[in-house]
């Protein structure tokens, strides 16, 4: 990426300078992110084909202001941290939520500081700061807490439920991946049945940095404010009404 850029990649996410390349800069791009490109797949319901490399996910992102999924977000705030000098792995992970795959279909990010972190803008309602890889305790991701359990090279994400309980979110090794890696993921989850991203437009983001939320799904809004969900019906013509005013997109 050339310094023009950077420079358009964070004003699009609302930055108007590079913040300190350490874990408070981390964070504050992080959910930056969060909040300004929402998490969404209306070109894959739409049967309009997304693909994972740079050249596809930076144009969609920065010049039509749009969102994407992981291996589109992730990808691109890959390429946006390692121009402001961060130190990036991208990572491939297995997701561990129904319905479960045995074959990795998540991209995902590790970023070396001082120590090594864990960080995503492209797995929807999830931890919204950069959590530590080497630790085998619960942390504060932000939106909830969080655990991040270890075997080997071998690392799980787990949140931390109501009651105390560990939901198993994705598995993942630390090998560096190429995008092109992704390709057969992406192939797949366009084209296999039954999955929600074909059967059900969706996009949600964060409010004014998180933990604060919105939510749109086919035939609702849903909102979390102060840790309290409401939500609000949605009939077919207010559809697209309703995403451009709260994600600035256009179907």
């Amino acid at each position: 990426m050339t310094v023009p850029d950077t420079l358009r990649y964070l004003a699009r996410i609302g930055l108007s300078e590079a913040p300190p390349v350490d874990l408070g800069g981390l964070e504050t791009l992080q959910r930056a992110h969060l909040t300004a490109v929402p998490f969404e797949n209306l070109d894959v319901y739409a049967r309009s084909g997304v693909q994972t490399g740079l050249d596809w996910s930076l144009p969609k992102i920065v010049e039509r202001h749009r969102g994407g999924w992981c291996f589109e977000l992730n990808g691109a705030f890959s390429s946006l941290l390692t121009a402001l000098g961060f130190e990036v792995r991208r990572l491939g992970a297995i997701v561990l939520l129904p319905p479960v795959s045995n074959e990795p279909s998540h991209l995902t990010l590790e970023v070396t500081l001082d120590l090594p972190y864990l960080v995503d803008v492209g797995f929807g309602d999830t931890f919204i700061k950069p959590l530590r890889l080497d630790l085998d305790a619960r942390q504060d991701g932000g939106s909830g807490e969080f655990v991040i359990g270890t075997d080997g090279q071998v690392r799980t994400l787990f949140e931390v439920e109501d009651g105390g309980s560990l939901m198993a979110q994705y598995r993942f090794g630390r090998t560096d991946w190429a995008m092109e890696d992704f390709d057969a993921a992406s192939e797949r989850l366009q084209s296999e049945p039954g999955l929600s991203w074909t059967e059900s437009r969706f996009a949600t983001r964060l409010l004014g940095g998180g933990p604060d939320r919105v939510t749109l799904l086919s035939d609702r809004i849903k909102f979390r404010r102060d840790g309290e969900w409401r939500e609000e019906p949605i009939a077919a013509d207010e559809w697209a009404g309703t995403l451009e005013h709260w994600f600035e997109m256009i179907p």
